[in-house]
């Protein structure tokens, strides 16, 4: 049996980043702001526990990650993490992500590769079976206009046998 499940996050951009490391896919980036939000605001790994969520029906963001971000927890691989947990727990495995990103900045082409191979082994799969793409949206939205960055992913999941 197949489920596919969609998840969304978007954070506006903090100027300067005061501090804080603008994280992406579980990558550095070194920009000179960051994302705001309670954790490290993590756009494309925030959409994709959502999406996991979607599947297991068990969401993750929002109260559990809000009292780890209390807790002192911020890292949103955390957060993935409990949400594959919940996804082994009714016996399904990724098969396969495919993330959109939105935004102007930072450009996110010349760390596709690094996204991939990265989001691949937190994830445990492929690079082959990570989707990864990034448009500025021609500057119609927020996102596109450089004030924020907007991630959608999906997910596949199979049971396991």
């Amino acid at each position: 049996m197949i489920k596919t499940g969609m998840g969304q996050d978007s954070h506006r951009i903090q100027e300067p980043g005061q501090g804080k490391a603008l994280m992406l896919g579980g990558v550095r980036f070194a920009e000179a702001f960051a994302l705001e939000g309670n954790s490290d605001s993590d756009v494309v790994l925030h959409a994709i526990t959502n999406a996991i969520s979607g599947v297991t029906g068990k969401p993750v963001l929002g109260p559990v990650a809000d009292g780890l971000c209390k807790a002192g927890v911020t890292d949103s691989v955390a957060y993935l993490r409990l949400a594959l947990a919940d996804l082994s727990a009714i016996q399904y495995r990724l098969a396969h992500v495919s993330v959109a990103l939105e935004c102007l900045r930072p450009k996110i082409l010349p760390k596709l590769a690094e996204l991939r191979t990265n989001l691949a082994a937190l994830l445990g799969l492929t690079v082959a079976d990570i989707g990864l793409t990034a448009t500025s949206g021609e500057g119609l939205t927020d996102f596109g206009k450089g004030l924020g960055i907007q991630a959608l992913a999906v997910v596949t999941a199979q049971k396991l046998p």
